[in-house]
């Protein structure tokens, strides 16, 4: 028996991000989800802090972005650029090309203390 198959382009069907960024999830099962994040111009506010309770691994897709962290580090990011955070550790996204839209996949992971080879 054949089983349904869930199929599209990533870059297909763009929201429009000009006024807010877009997240859309496209796959997920328990403890896993992945999404589609859309931004034209925007970031996270000055003294805002994503601090999530499970992995986030994000890659750039398309466009040119910055991340932020708590601790100081700042990555610059272009197409192709990917980045595994830990559980809890906080970052924002200081600033995204307001000139092109930018495309994120981001594959959010792992309860708390549980990630890869025992890590937090």
């Amino acid at each position: 028996m054949k089983q349904a198959l869930t199929t599209g382009n990533f870059f297909d069907h763009l929201p429009d991000a000009s006024k807010r960024e877009v997240f859309e999830v496209i796959a997920g099962a328990p403890g896993l989800k992945i999404e589609r994040i859309t931004t034209l111009g925007q970031c996270t506010p000055v003294g805002e802090w994503y601090d999530q309770p499970e992995r986030e691994w994000v890659m750039l897709m398309q466009g040119a972005a910055q991340l932020e962290f708590e601790d100081g580090r700042v990555l610059s990011l272009t197409p192709g650029d990917h980045v595994d955070i830990p559980a809890h550790c906080k970052h924002r996204v200081s600033w995204t090309d307001p000139a092109q839209t930018c495309l994120w996949l981001a594959v959010y992971y792992g309860a708390a203390g549980v990630g890869a080879a025992g890590e937090d």
